[in-house]
């Protein structure tokens, strides 16, 4: 397995992990139509302008290949909540991986990698953002010494309520 920063060659393999994840993680928690409807072609655009974009990147995106496919992805970059300061407090906004490689160690290896890079960039403090049903992610986050800290948020922007728990460590350990 490699690790690697992201390349614009990368949206497609990207967007087909994130819509795979999606539907495997969240029947159950996200109406069973919507996940029914996603498909890679619908995240195609925003992956395309994220790591399309020339300038100095506010946010990173690093993949894990296995045998030279994508296997998984994470995005970080400074925290976008009002309550931290983005100067001291880096995002993991997303870390997502194909269902056939859930529990091989790949998931772990892309967190350790992304917290790196949040250390390296100088940020004190780490956070993510977790659906609140998701058992299985908020484990993998608490194995990798993930905490809640206090913050709940109701996400209503893909047209139906979600309630997602913010979660919070050091960038380095």
């Amino acid at each position: 397995m490699v690790i690697r920063r992201a390349e614009p060659a990368d949206a497609e393999a990207i967007a087909a992990v994130h819509v795979r994840s999606w539907q495997a993680a969240y029947p159950g928690l996200m109406p069973q139509a919507y996940l029914d409807r996603l498909t890679p072609a619908m995240r195609l655009p925003v992956w395309e302008r994220l790591l399309g974009e020339s300038s100095p990147r506010r946010t990173e995106v690093l993949v894990a290949e296995t045998d030279g496919a994508v296997a998984g992805f994470a995005s970080l970059g400074p925290g976008r909540d009002e309550d931290v300061d983005p100067a001291s407090v880096g995002e993991v906004s997303a870390i997502y991986l194909m269902p056939e490689v859930w529990g091989a160690g790949i998931g772990g290896r892309l967190m350790a990698a992304a917290l790196h890079s949040l250390a390296a960039a100088g940020y004190e403090q780490a956070i993510l953002w977790v659906v609140d049903g998701n058992s299985r992610a908020r484990r993998f986050y608490e194995r990798g010494g993930w905490r809640p800290d206090g913050a709940v948020q109701r996400d209503e922007s893909d047209g139906f309520p979600l309630t997602e728990v913010r979660y919070r460590r050091e960038p380095h350990r």
